[in-house]
């Protein structure tokens, strides 16, 4: 067994290394030297982390995309905030997927139909990280519509006095959570910069929601001179009953929390109570049978 174990760990090495110098795949302090070169960072970076960065870097080179699926996945990437290319995402999963799956070659040697199955997690692994950019997309987009309640109640009040479009997006964004604050500090930018009507369409492109949907049409209503005081308050009132219907699904879920606490805290007192039955009974019979 222990001969078996280091022909596996021997040759999976050795395969790695024949790979490596086929393809180039520069040496880790190679690596890290040149990134803190490029991006003068202040902190230290992990060897592992920059060699990984590296053998991505090179499988994003020979990853080739069409132009639809590439463009979807950049408009997903720049949703998530997450600068880099789509590329260097896919190479990114694949490397993370590979960890894994190189265990496969020793456990080859070792317990063979355990192979496939590592093989098989290795491919779960990647289809979970190519999954995660939606997963990261749909809680960005609830932590902005959680704060759009409030931004509807603030253009609402704000309409009394005044119906510049810029200076209300501009004041609630100093106020605002980092995604939302991140949205609407694009979309100032582009105002200052461009068409408010485009600038205003682009942010509902980026964030993706119905309920911003809504903001965005009063908006460039309020752009276009429109008296639509009614809509925002119908706005704001229907945001308001979703808030409360939000509130309310995060309220049912404590006492289910809490249910599987107490269960875990009856199930700890019933295993004390009979472990010191079992010892009272074991102590009793080693009497009655001494």
């Amino acid at each position: 067994m222990i001969m078996k174990i280091c022909i596996g760990v021997l040759v999976g090495i050795g395969l790695f290394m024949i790979l490596a110098d086929r393809f180039r795949i520069p040496y880790m302090r190679t690596s890290k030297a040149v990134n803190n070169l490029k991006k003068q960072q202040k902190e230290k970076t992990s060897s592992i982390d920059v060699w990984l960065s590296s053998v991505a870097s090179f499988i994003a080179r020979k990853i080739r995309l069409n132009e639809f699926k590439k463009a979807q996945l950049e408009s997903d990437l720049r949703t998530a905030q997450m600068d880099i290319t789509p590329e260097m995402f896919m190479a990114n999963a694949i490397v993370k997927s590979l960890i894994v799956g190189v265990f496969a070659i020793p456990v080859l040697f070792i317990f063979p139909i355990l192979s496939p199955i590592i093989l098989f997690l290795a491919f779960i692994l990647y289809r979970m990280n190519m999954k995660g950019i939606s997963n990261r997309i749909r809680a960005k987009r609830a932590k902005i519509e959680y704060e759009l309640p409030r931004f509807v109640f603030k253009i609402e009040k704000s309409l009394m006095h005044s119906k510049d479009v810029l200076e209300m997006i501009e004041s609630f964004a100093k106020n605002a959570g980092p995604e939302l604050k991140h949205e609407l500090d694009i979309t100032a930018a582009d105002m200052h910069s461009g068409n408010n009507e485009i600038a205003i369409t682009r942010l509902e492109a980026r964030v993706g929601s119905p309920l911003m949907s809504d903001v965005c049409r009063g908006l460039i209503s309020i752009n276009r001179g429109d008296v639509n005081t009614v809509y925002w308050k119908s706005l704001s009132m229907k945001f308001a009953d979703i808030q409360r219907q939000q509130l309310r699904l995060e309220a049912e879920k404590i006492p289910k929390k809490v249910k599987k606490l107490s269960m875990c805290l009856l199930f700890c007192f019933m295993l004390i109570y009979i472990v010191v039955i079992l010892a009272q009974i074991v102590s009793s019979m080693g009497v009655l049978f001494g």
